[in-house]
């Protein structure tokens, strides 16, 4: 498989179009002079912070990774708790009305989202390289781009929603609501974006409780404004999305606070907060291939659905059913993808470069065991796991069908995305992006009109998955082997 950069040699740099290259004594000799953020200067430690760069990493990889994990699940959590609600006490249409806006929602925000990646990213390399006013420049930068593309999904969402819904082919009962839902839910994007961008340079730096704590506060205010909304109120689509904006706003507000008020070197300093141009290139270098990646797979997903679709309604229930279960089970390993953005972004960022591979591999491993377990007790337990989405027997059998393919092998889905972590935390994102489209997105695309064409059945169709998983895989981590091992001719006097 090729994979085509936009500079053929990665000799040429390491940041990958992130920093150019600069005389000796600049910005690289200032970051071998300071020896990283653990110099003898070094701020006192925050104790939610987690030293990435010196000492063993297993246990600080776990500590970072289970805050992280139980966000994760908390966010499905709360998800579920909207549909439960709108779809017990506001009627079929309304919950149909929701339903049908989730795909639409997250292709337009993940291009925007993506940018919080590069966030994370370059708050790592700076944090890691001890650089305190090139840190304090890029939060500053971070949270005022989000608030301002917060406000253009606003209008985004409240021209687009209602000629895409029908673009779509939302049935004329529900699209009054479905737009509805859509455009206040959209107004809360503003909060949604600074909570995520915000977020992201707390995970820079190790501290994955915090955002727990907010998620966890904003999550339950959630569920109890949708109860009294919906319930009370009999407000329906228009309680569940304005309970979401509230809920976004609280946790916009916790993490703002956090950043304002915290002494460390990445504190927000809300006067004169400005964009700097040269951290937003940067940002959108690394962040808009990770949106584009995102966006890209909601298309090809939105195909597969389809193909899925052709089997008849049956099989649509068990497949969603099988699929939010599988939620639950990837979002555990995707916290070890975020593990290895940050800890190889910091250690990158300190010139330690022996560490990211170390991370990596620590990463891989926990991703496989944990993708492993949680994917085939979900299998084992399918039969009770689906029997709470619907009593139906046949929606059951066809939805362990699906966790039968899927599950099993998902944690190659988990290390997969782990090498694309390593890799954006060293500041690559064009390569994996285009690594990721080809082998996972467009093999599957490929797939369902050539193989899936001759042996039209589910098993064919389910079975795409893992092998696109495993090349994709594979591909990835050539490409890391590459880059690592240039890295380390490149600067042989690594710390570590």
């Amino acid at each position: 498989m090729s994979v085509t950069e936009e500079r053929n040699n990665v000799d040429d740099t390491a940041w990958e179009g992130l920093e150019a290259e600069k005389p000796d004594g600049e910005e690289t000799g200032n970051r071998r002079k300071t020896g990283g953020r653990r110099g003898a200067d070094q701020d006192k430690q925050d104790k939610y912070e987690i030293d990435m760069c010196n000492g063993p990493l297993f246990g600080k990889i776990l500590v970072f990774y289970v805050p992280l994990m139980l966000s994760g699940i908390l966010q499905l959590l709360f998800n579920a708790a909207d549909i439960v609600v709108v779809g017990r006490y506001a009627g079929n249409e309304s919950l149909a009305a929701v339903g049908s806006t989730g795909s639409l929602t997250n292709l337009i925000v993940n291009l925007f989202i993506g940018l919080s990646v590069g966030t994370n990213v370059l708050a790592a390399h700076f944090f890691g390289a001890g650089q305190k006013e090139e840190l304090k420049r890029m939060v500053q930068t971070a949270i005022l781009t989000a608030a301002i593309g917060g406000i253009i999904l606003v209008f985004v969402g409240f021209f687009v929603s209602k000629p895409a819904l029908l673009w779509m082919g939302t049935p004329e009962d529900v699209i009054r609501l479905s737009v509805l839902y859509m455009r206040i839910y959209f107004a809360g994007m503003p909060f949604m974006m600074v909570y995520n961008f915000g977020s992201a340079v707390l995970r820079a730096v190790g501290d994955t409780k915090r955002p727990l704590y907010y998620l966890l506060t904003a999550g339950i205010a959630n569920v109890a404004l949708n109860l009294l909304f919906v319930i009370q109120f009999h407000m329906g689509v228009a309680g569940v999305a304005i309970a979401t904006v509230i809920s976004q706003a609280i946790s916009a507000v916790l993490v703002v606070r956090c950043l304002v008020l915290t002494k460390a070197p990445y504190r927000l300093e809300v006067r004169g907060m400005k964009i700097m141009p040269d951290k937003l290139v940067k940002m959108i270098q690394i962040g808009i291939p990770a949106g584009l990646q995102g966006a890209l797979f909601s298309i090809s997903n939105v195909l597969i659905q389809s193909s899925v679709n052709s089997f008849g309604s049956t099989v649509m229930a068990g497949n969603t059913a099988a699929s939010n279960i599988e939620g639950f089970v990837y979002t555990a390993m995707n916290a070890f993808h975020q593990a290895a953005v940050s800890f190889s972004g910091q250690n990158y960022g300190a010139m330690k470069y022996r560490r990211v591979g170390k991370v990596t591999a620590i990463c891989l491993g926990l991703v496989t065991v944990v993708g492993f377990l949680m994917g085939s007790g979900a299998y084992l337990a399918s039969g009770v796991l689906l029997r709470i989405y619907s009593p139906d027997a046949a929606v059951i059998r066809y939805g362990a069908l699906r966790m039968k393919y899927i599950c099993i092998l998902y944690f190659l889905c988990g290390t997969m995305d782990v090498m694309v972590g390593s890799l954006r935390g060293m500041g690559y994102s064009i390569m994996p992006m285009l690594v990721s489209l080809t082998g996972a997105c467009l093999f599957r695309v490929v797939w369902i009109y050539t193989a899936f064409r001759q042996v039209p059945t589910l098993e064919c169709l389910y079975i795409s998955y893992p092998i696109s998983w495993a090349l994709t895989f594979l591909v990835h981590l050539a490409c890391f082997a590459v880059v690592y091992r240039r890295l380390l001719k490149k600067a042989p006097a690594s710390r570590e």
